[in-house]
């Protein structure tokens, strides 16, 4: 399987997902690399700040460089740039990594009508009260 290696700009932390203000979209790679590691795939990640012996020891990653850091975050698959300047989504990743992402298939019953999933319409309640009153009144 794949490895896919991510080249982060300097940040707080490893994730950058810390302090009282932190970036949604680091949140959601981080949650998205998460994920592919469930997936079975090789997930590794260097931030600049910590542990910038990484970012020298990789040629791709070095080449890049001379560019500027603006290229990162750089995403490598196998050791080949596969993406840089920008975060990619699950799907990208995926892709990259030969991971099929499945979406949920929500029936639409499920997602219309009655509280946590029923299949009832809003009506029903009320139609079931009506039926209810009516036996009271019949005693």
């Amino acid at each position: 399987m794949a490895t896919i290696r991510v080249f982060d700009p300097a940040m707080c932390c490893s994730t950058g997902v810390c302090g009282p203000t932190s970036d949604p979209e680091l949140a959601r790679f981080a949650a998205d690399l998460d994920w592919l590691q469930k997936q079975g795939v090789k997930v590794e990640r260097y931030n600049l700040s910590s542990q910038p012996g990484a970012f020298a020891e990789a040629p791709a990653v070095k080449e890049a460089l001379q560019r500027g850091t603006e290229v990162l975050p750089l995403v490598l698959l196998d050791d080949r740039i596969a993406t840089e300047g920008a975060y990619p989504s699950r799907e990208t990743l995926a892709a990259l990594a030969g991971v099929v992402v499945r979406k949920l298939n929500v029936p639409a019953s499920a997602s219309t009508g009655g509280c946590c999933g029923s299949s009832a319409t809003p009506g029903d309640a009320t139609k079931k009260k009506r039926r209810l009153r009516g036996r009271d009144r019949a005693r």
